[in-house]
Formats: C-alpha cells, structure tokens, sequence
C-alpha cells in the first residue's frame, strides 16, 4: 500500500513540475498574446537570422539593387519571388499563432491535459517546419537570380552588416 501512494504522490509532483517548467514559457507568450506584444515565438525566432547562413537575402539585394547592378528584370523576380513567399507564409504565420494560444491556453489548466499539449505541440512543430521549407524554397529561388559577381557582392554586404551588428569584446551594453 504505502509503495503505490509512494508512486501516486511521486508521480503527482512530477507532473506538477512538469507543467510549471513547461507553462512559464508559454504563459509568457499568452500574456505579450493578449497585450499585442508580438506574436511570441513564431516571430521572434526570425530576429536572431537578421544576417548570416539564413539571413533575408531577397531584401537585402532589393535594397542593394544598384550596388549590385541587378536588371529590372532580376528586381521584377526577386520581388515576386519575395511577395509569393510572404503570401504562402501569412496563413501559416497565423495558424502557428493559433495553436500556440491554444497551448498556453491548455497550460493554464490544473491538471494540464499533457496529451493535448503535446499533440499542439507537434502542430506547432510541423508549421515551423513548413515555415522553414518556404523560406529555405524562397532562399534558392531568389539565389537562381544572381549572376555569380552578383552573390559575392552580396555575400560582401551580408557579411559587413553582419559585422557592424556585433560589438567589440570587452564592451558592455
């Protein structure tokens, strides 16, 4: 008897550390929801990508475009090739909002429903992958565009803006 309260209460504490570890972050998320904060984690993943391997390369050649010599024709491209993605990404944006309220909002229950959070959890999952895919599809799409010259140019302005973003050791913030 007292081995199976023993797993009943052992069992009971894990489920609530479980659930205060998992909902402190989502519990965040709701409330910058609620208040018009930002749209949590779908859009603030995209801030540390600023520049780099996955850095918007379509829009800074768009605002490079005479430095890069780009024709009317490749800037007609480009620029189509972005709107397309951004048309495709909205819906999904949003459905990824959606479910991500839905778990905050499941958190919030007491006992959390660990299986219909974690079912949200792999929805959620699956649209950032979808996320990925077009941005990566966008990415190869608009690299097709520019001449050889044009993508070393690029990779030069990626790399100096990259640059001017970080600061030098030993300075505080």
């Amino acid at each position: 008897m007292k081995k199976i309260q023993a797993f009943v209460i052992g069992g009971a504490i894990l489920t609530m550390a479980t659930t205060a570890v998992v909902s402190s972050p989502m519990s965040a998320f709701a409330q910058n929801e609620t208040r018009g904060k930002g749209a949590g984690f779908a859009h603030r993943q995209g801030m540390h990508r600023m520049f780099g391997a996955q850095a918007p390369l379509i829009s800074i050649a768009l605002k490079h475009r005479s430095e890069l010599n780009l024709s009317n024709d490749q800037v007609a491209n480009l620029e189509k090739i972005r709107t397309h993605h951004q048309d495709q990404t909205a819906p999904v944006r949003q459905q990824l909002r959606t479910v991500e309220g839905e778990i905050a909002q499941l958190l919030q229950e007491s006992p959390a429903n660990l299986i219909q959070v974690k079912l949200k959890i792999e929805q959620a999952e699956k649209l950032r992958s979808e996320l990925r895919y077009l941005r990566v599809e966008a990415l190869e799409n608009g690299k097709s565009i520019f001449t050889a010259q044009q993508k070393d140019q690029l990779k030069d302005l990626v790399g100096s803006a990259h640059r001017g973003f970080r600061k030098p050791q030993g300075q505080s913030s």
